[in-house]
């Protein structure tokens, strides 16, 4: 007597077709969103969510600590040499040397206090202090007290610069993706 094959079913191909495709997305995601220096992240971001560190550090270097921009930005977070060493007079790091700004540890831990320290300077609101993060805050305090870009003294209408306007833009997408996987870590 001939053995039959047994045939799956439509539902259950269906199924298994959903769950590999969730399976991959997942994977795609997790490969375009890396989680990696989470426990440098988790112990100085402060008062944020550390969804938003990674966000930021996303936006600033996709993780790679030697990440260096054509205006002299260095490291993950994207700090300025006199930047990173005026923020380690300010958290205190009297052993800072400038070359520190390379070690992921050093420069998430400069990065969040200054990220930190401008969602202070502008009462909590991230996309200020995103702003001031990327366009300095004398720009975003020119921009608050210009009526064209401001209306109330308090808030962007619009921001001026594109290359600013599109990071906040970014940020706020990452910190979406991150938030949902950091969740389960």
């Amino acid at each position: 007597m001939k053995k039959r094959r047994r045939i799956l079913s439509f539902p259950v191909l269906l199924l298994l077709a959903v769950v590999l495709a969730v399976a991959v997305g997942i994977m795609g995601v997790r490969i375009r969103f890396p989680v990696y220096h989470l426990e440098y992240v988790r112990a100085h971001a402060g008062d944020i969510d550390p969804s938003w560190i990674m966000a930021v550090i996303m936006a600033e270097s996709s993780f790679r600590p030697r990440a260096q921009s054509p205006q002299g930005a260095q490291g993950l977070m994207q700090l300025m040499p006199a930047t990173a060493q005026w923020l380690a007079g300010l958290a205190g790091l009297a052993d800072f040397a400038p070359e520190d700004v390379w070690r992921p540890e050093v420069n998430i831990a400069l990065g969040s206090f200054y990220l930190n320290r401008l969602l202070d300077m502008f009462d909590g609101d991230m996309r200020l202090a995103l702003a001031a993060y990327n366009a300095g805050q004398g720009n975003v305090r020119n921009w608050l007290n210009d009526p064209a870009v401001s209306a109330d003294g308090r808030t962007l209408d619009t921001i001026p610069f594109p290359e600013t306007y599109h990071y906040i833009n970014r940020v706020f997408f990452n910190q979406r993706v991150y938030a949902v996987l950091l969740r389960w870590r």
